[in-house]
């Protein structure tokens, strides 16, 4: 009896310190790892109010590397960020609400003196159909649910309404893909629009809300997979739209041409912005700003649309400034994508500014430069070291 005590015992006191150490293990490693506290507010230093990024935040896992993506946002002279809150992490079960991750972007944006413009999107499984009534993606949103998409949002205007200013309605909504892989519909997406709007305005009538964020695209009529950007606004405005949203929400992207190239019907490039506002000018609506929410060019040497990295920095930094002298309807132009929370192993990474490693690529050199004003669009490039 006694030694099998004293066995007990021991085996008691192995089991107790393995934990010990184990314990101690992970105190130690939680305590060289970076914290994220919060410490005086910033101001962003610019000379480039118009500088904006698009951020993925939404999905890090450690609230340092928020902090730290946000600080380096700053630090380039950005005032404003683009940020996606997915509906479906946030209600994940109706009427349930999960605020974890927008709080903590949210609350360290504004200790960087960063202003964000949310992009609202993404359907959780009980607000879709079943899956024996038709395949849907997260990114499909029935009519029925309409309505409680605009609770989301006015839960989320309501919540932040001392951060929030602006909401983009939906991402792309002219891509199949992104209208849940079924035929684009601009008469529905404008009925999206009407409801989300009434119950936004009743909520917080300063709200800023955005339409479009359309995809450039040249799909041909009756295509399975999108719809023409500039055809799908004309039918937007068709359908009544311009009662429904107070600025619209643009991608433009450069590919491989320069930003000052000329816009055209048969052309994607950075200027195709400009056959936007034309039809918003059609429609008497060109009291209404516009946002360029994406926007960039990507140096890949493995992509067809991509450019040498100097050609790069060039073209985005000319693109700002051509903003600057010709587009005063334009209030921020907003690059894709300042960094990724890991890579992509593909050419999505080379439209990023810095890395998933926080390595700083030379672009974000040159844009600071010319943000803090310490370059222009011909002396961006730092001097040569003298041989003296």
């Amino acid at each position: 009896m006694l030694s099998g005590g004293i066995l007990r015992l021991t085996h008691y006191r192995g089991w107790l310190s393995r934990v010990v150490v184990i314990a101690v293990c992970f105190y130690l490693i939680a305590s060289v790892q970076p914290r994220a506290i919060l410490g005086e507010e910033f101001t962003v230093e610019t000379k480039i109010p118009q500088l904006c990024v698009h951020t993925r935040l939404i999905d890090e896992v450690e609230t340092w590397k928020i902090q730290k993506t946000l600080e380096l946002v700053r630090q380039m002279g950005a005032g404003t960020i683009v940020e996606f809150f997915p509906w479906a992490y946030i209600e994940p079960s109706k009427g349930n609400y999960n605020w974890y991750q927008a709080d903590t972007i949210i609350r360290h944006a504004e200790n960087q003196g960063i202003r964000v413009i949310a992009r609202m999107g993404m359907v959780p499984d009980w607000a879709r159909p079943s899956a024996d009534d038709v395949r849907t993606t997260l990114n499909y949103l029935p009519e029925e649910s309409y309505e409680y998409f605009a609770n989301f949002v006015a839960e989320f205007i309501n919540r932040y309404r001392a951060s929030i200013e602006h909401i983009i309605i939906w991402n792309e909504p002219n891509l199949s893909f992104e209208w849940g892989f079924r035929s684009v519909d601009p008469q529905s997406y404008t009925r999206l629009l009407e409801t989300v709007y009434a119950t936004a305005k009743s909520i917080n009538p300063g709200i800023t809300v955005h339409a479009g964020a359309l995809a450039p695209t040249l799909e041909p009529p009756d295509s399975p997979h999108g719809m023409n950007d500039v055809l799908y606004l004309q039918a937007m405005y068709e359908a009544g739209a311009a009662a429904y949203f107070d600025a619209l929400a643009v991608h433009t992207y450069g590919f491989t041409e320069p930003p000052d190239a000329s816009p055209g019907s048969d052309r994607l490039n950075f200027r195709r912005v400009e056959l936007l506002r034309e039809i918003m000018e059609n429609f008497d609506d060109a009291h209404k700003p516009v946002y360029i929410t994406e926007t960039g060019w990507n140096d890949s040497p493995r992509w067809v649309y991509g450019i040498r990295p100097s050609q790069r920095a060039q073209y985005t930094v000319s693109a700002i400034g051509y903003v600057k002298e010709n587009w005063p309807w334009v209030k921020s132009v907003c690059l894709w994508v300042f960094r990724y929370p890991a890579p992509t192993y593909s050419y999505p990474d080379n439209f990023a500014l810095v890395t998933p490693g926080f390595q700083i690529r030379p672009i974000y050199d040159v844009i600071q430069r010319y943000a803090l004003g310490e370059a222009n669009e011909q002396s961006l490039w730092y001097p040569p070291p003298t041989t003296d």
